[in-house]
């Protein structure tokens, strides 16, 4: 782990009126995950996220879904970038920055990260159909706006093509493991933290 001794990972606990989540989240995984939560595509998307990340990812969730499927994917938003911000620590040695291309059959999409301790979001993709299966896309912008914020970090997300709405958000989530891992990977040749300020 390079100049970066301690484990890098981190739980979190979120209860509300709305859902009841258990979320633990680990950097330098092995790409296992444990994922229940009442919204079958997002189990698939963050399963797909951890394999290709290379995390390991356990989230034990249950939600008001007999409402909709919003609070349960806007906390696990929340509680993912709350675990990430956390098990990163003193940020000592990272990448910082990725770039990552990723094609799924017709579809290209391509997430850009700045573990800047700057929360913004950039959202460029129209997708053909407002569903997939019961799962409304526009959940997707709220998982990753939550996510981003509670990072702290900027994320940039564009599908430049595609026709299959499930392949464009499948690119996305994969090209968001992949991104992550190496922004948040270790480079030797980096001392302390990778910024001018001297603090990220």
């Amino acid at each position: 782990m390079g100049n970066n001794e301690q484990v890098r990972a981190a739980s979190v606990s979120r209860k509300t009126n709305e859902t009841d989540i258990k979320l633990t989240f680990g950097i330098d995984g092995t790409g296992v995950s444990e994922i229940e939560t009442d919204v079958p595509f997002l189990n698939h998307m963050l399963d797909l996220f951890t394999k290709h990340g290379q995390f390991d990812l356990n989230v034990q969730a249950r939600g008001d879904i007999e409402i909709d499927d919003h609070h349960t994917v806007e906390d696990i938003g929340i509680c993912l970038g709350q675990t990430l911000r956390e098990a990163l620590g003193d940020k000592k040695g990272i990448k910082r920055y990725a770039s990552v291309f990723v094609p799924m059959d017709e579809a290209l999409a391509q997430v850009v990260i700045d573990i800047s301790n700057r929360p913004h979001f950039e959202y460029r993709v129209q997708y053909p159909s407002a569903q997939v299966g019961s799962f409304s896309t526009e959940l997707v912008h709220e998982f990753l706006w939550k996510f981003a914020l509670e990072a702290r970090v900027t994320l940039h997300v564009i599908v430049h093509y595609g026709q299959n709405t499930h392949h464009m958000i499948e690119a996305v989530f994969k090209a968001l493991g992949r991104a992550l891992d190496e922004a948040t990977s270790i480079d030797p040749r980096v001392t302390g933290v990778p910024s001018t300020k001297g603090v990220l």
